[in-house]
């Protein structure tokens, strides 16, 4: 039976971003354990701004980067018309599952340094084009699955088995394994936390 160490993330989650680098250590450690990114939707669908709640996001903002040392650029707070809607970058990361899916995890990562790095309008296609590059996809071929029904269908079966397994914050990561599944973290944690509890679970499920 498969093993899975699943991820449960969205790419506006800022707790997410600062949960990066920890995950991708737990990732890189078990090579021989599938995994699974599923976008939990943070926001999809919003239609606040950031003069709505660019407070409320700089102080979240700000307390990730004491605690995680990722790095933020807070411009993007100033653009009050910036509309914070999850689902864009969400279905452009299952874009990318669909045409490689063995950098979908990568291209994740670029989306959240695009976002909270460069402050990039994750509202246009154009923001993903740009990165998806970089992987050798071409614009048309990105630009025809973001816009086609499958993939919009994806994205909202992503965020629907999300609330199924009764995950209601993000980040989350779980383990199945034997027929189980094993909640590991509920937020952000270290490395050492996750790896501890991912051999507690593969231990116990040896019995």
């Amino acid at each position: 039976m498969t093993t899975t160490l699943m991820y449960f993330a969205d790419p506006m989650c800022s707790w997410c971003y600062g949960f990066a680098p920890q995950i991708t250590q737990v990732k890189s450690k078990y090579t021989h354990i599938d995994f699974q990114l599923i976008m939990g939707g943070l926001r999809p669908f919003g239609r606040e701004t950031m003069a709505d709640i660019g407070n409320i996001l700089r102080h979240h903002w700000e307390e990730v980067h004491k605690r995680s040392g990722q790095k933020f650029s807070h411009d993007i707070l100033g653009h009050s018309d910036f509309m914070y809607d999850t689902e864009p970058p969400s279905r452009a990361v299952v874009t990318m599952r669909s045409l490689n899916p063995s950098e979908e995890f990568s291209f994740f990562k670029a989306v959240q340094e695009a976002f909270y790095q460069g402050n990039k309008d994750t509202n246009r296609i154009e923001t993903y084009l740009e990165l998806a590059r970089t992987y050798d996809i071409d614009d048309q071929d990105f630009r025809d699955a973001f816009n086609s029904q499958p993939i919009k269908d994806q994205t909202r079966e992503d965020f629907t088995f999300a609330q199924q397994m009764g995950v209601s914050g993000f980040p989350t990561t779980m383990l199945q394994s034997a027929g189980r599944y094993h909640l590991l973290a509920h937020g952000y944690a270290e490395a050492e936390h996750l790896i501890a509890a991912i051999d507690k679970a593969l231990e116990t499920d040896k019995d």
